[in-house]
């Protein structure tokens, strides 16, 4: 929260979804996810479905989805959104040669100007700070299969 606003806001980064072809989200996971308890979603796509879109629309009036691998509906290729005063780029991660190469991330962090970055493509959890810019990947929020994983 920034400090002086006294407004706190509650945003959801998740993405890789892949519904129908992993079962949905875990139980204890979905269990958290109340209708108007959280402000925001950012999803780096996935989603796969339209039934996925509104499920994630049932919980939060602002929900930003950028278009990743097997999607029914389309999105746009990446967003530029505000939240408080950061702005955040989200991407699904076709845009970069390798998570793992702080460089590539930092020239699409610079190219908007952005505070944040999140993608997605990975399928694993990912968050690091680099000169004052945050950098995440949500993982998957199903659990699905990354063939990244040795």
């Amino acid at each position: 929260m920034p400090r002086g606003t006294g407004v706190r806001r509650l945003v959801l980064a998740l993405g890789d979804l892949h519904i129908p072809t992993c079962s949905g989200l875990p139980v204890k996971f979905k269990k958290l996810l109340l209708p108007g308890k959280i402000q925001h979603i950012l999803c780096t796509g996935s989603l796969c479905s339209k039934e996925s879109y509104g499920y994630l629309r049932t919980l939060a009036g602002d929900i930003h989805v950028v278009g990743g691998d097997s999607e029914t509906l389309i999105y746009p290729k990446e967003k530029v959104v505000t939240v408080g005063q950061l702005r955040i780029r989200l991407i699904h991660d076709h845009q970069i040669i390798s998570w793992d190469d702080v460089a590539s991330l930092a020239l699409l962090q610079r190219q908007l100007d952005v505070d944040i970055l999140i993608l997605g493509h990975m399928h694993r959890f990912e968050a690091f700070e680099d000169e004052n810019k945050f950098y995440i990947n949500p993982g998957s929020a199903t659990g699905a299969y990354s063939a990244l994983e040795t």
